[in-house]
């Protein structure tokens, strides 16, 4: 039996990820930080890591003294860690790289066969932006250590597009730039059979959307209709978000950082060859229903 390592196993995909290395008969091991999250589905209806994982290592990333033996016995280092909520002062170098650059470090100790990362589509574009630079820090580092390897670059996650929905919420949802760009972005169970599917395969790179691509407005008016609500739509001209970041990081780096990524990538078509069954117009749906639950 093949035996896997799952680094970022509490987030959106990861929790998918280690659902289908299970499914496809790997034995897996759930690197976490918190145990507290391991019981509990995702927020997007996302499985719990605690009914898929064979094995639960706790250990921070970023602190290379906790990582002990994480990948001894393992076959296949898989990692969709990175930073989203900033805690600890750390920043994207912290985490997207070097704490991903601890477990290579690991696994080039004990030979694994492969390793899966997840990096960002259109990285060339967004270079200059600091989570998309950790993240391509990290993307050279793994090219250097020798371990074959397979980098995912997806355009964006199903729980990212949330942010519309909550936004039509709130009665209005607000788009950067003119709202025409396209995307398709990806279910994270779809994306999590990529992700496994590349152990196996000869692929370095695998660019990959979801099924449908979609206007930044029509996914606005997606979201709407779920809620059972005429669209209202207002756009932000790319100067005045642009403007809003500088802003933003004299407050908080970090989330300025945040906001400039999303912007940056606004400002472009963010469609890869599509893959995958859910759409987002039933997964808008879904997120309907649970907020009526809630509420």
């Amino acid at each position: 039996m093949k035996k896997v390592l799952v680094a970022g196993a509490t987030g959106y995909l990861g929790k998918y990820v280690v659902r289908e290395f299970k499914q496809q008969g790997f034995w897996v091991r759930a690197l976490v930080r918190d145990k507290k999250k391991l019981g509990e589905p995702g927020p997007f209806g996302e499985p719990a890591v605690l009914d898929c994982a064979d094995e639960i290592f706790v250990g921070e990333a970023t602190k290379l003294d906790t990582l002990g033996r994480v990948c001894d016995g393992v076959n296949v280092v898989f990692s969709s860690l990175g930073l989203t909520h900033q805690k600890d002062g750390l920043t994207f170098q912290d985490v997207d790289y070097q704490g991903n650059k601890n477990i290579l470090d690991q696994a080039v100790r004990v030979g694994v066969q492969k390793f899966i990362y997840v990096s960002v589509f259109n990285a060339r574009l967004m270079e200059h932006l600091a989570i998309v630079r950790a993240h391509e820090d990290f993307v050279t580092a793994l090219g250097d250590s020798g371990i074959p390897h397979t980098i995912i670059r997806p355009t964006g996650y199903f729980s990212d597009i949330s942010e519309y929905f909550k936004m039509a919420e709130f009665g209005r949802v607000y788009l950067i730039g003119n709202g025409d760009n396209r995307l398709n972005p990806i279910h994270g169970a779809d994306l999590a059979k990529v992700c496994v599917d590349a152990v196996v395969g000869l692929k370095d790179e695998i660019p990959v959307g979801g099924p449908s691509a979609y206007s930044q407005r029509k996914i606005g008016e997606l979201a709407f209709s779920a809620l059972g609500k005429p669209p209202k739509v207002s756009t932000i001209p790319l100067g005045l978000a642009k403007t809003a970041v500088n802003l933003t990081r004299l407050f908080n780096k970090h989330t300025a950082e945040l906001f400039e990524f999303f912007v940056t990538g606004a400002e472009h078509d963010m469609v890869a060859p599509p893959y995958g069954i859910h759409g987002l117009a039933a997964y808008f749906r879904e997120l309907s229903v649970q907020s009526s639950r809630k509420g």
